[in-house]
């Protein structure tokens, strides 16, 4: 089994990855609001609870999705279907995305994105 971390640059293309993870038969995701350390320096965040009414707060954040899916296989599957959304993720501002191996694996059923 794998673990895929994918930091998405653009969260307006969020529901079109899950979609495409969902059509290769992912059927559970972790969803996490995320920055990093250049987009931390480059804006400066309102948390949303300090923001009311007409407030306007810039957004300086990304959306990073875990997923464990069964094998290398899928992993590839997962980030040729990624890339078909957000193109090429070699190009600044598109995304990160990375897998590695699982060792010890408790509570995921076998049956999630099995390749």
């Amino acid at each position: 089994m794998y673990m895929i971390m994918f930091i998405l640059d653009d969260s307006d293309l969020l529901d079109q990855v899950l979609e495409a993870w969902a059509e290769l038969g992912i059927s559970g995701a972790t969803i996490i609001e995320s920055t990093g350390l250049h987009r931390r320096r480059q804006c400066k965040h309102i948390p949303m609870r300090y923001a009311y009414g007409e407030t306007e707060s810039e957004e300086c954040g990304n959306t990073t999705i875990f997923v464990i899916v069964e094998g290398e296989a899928m992993v590839h599957a997962c980030l040729d279907a990624t890339e078909k959304i957000t193109g090429d993720l070699n190009a600044p501002n598109s995304g990160v995305f990375a897998s590695w191996p699982l060792s010890v694996i408790k509570g995921v059923p076998r049956a999630t994105g099995k390749s």
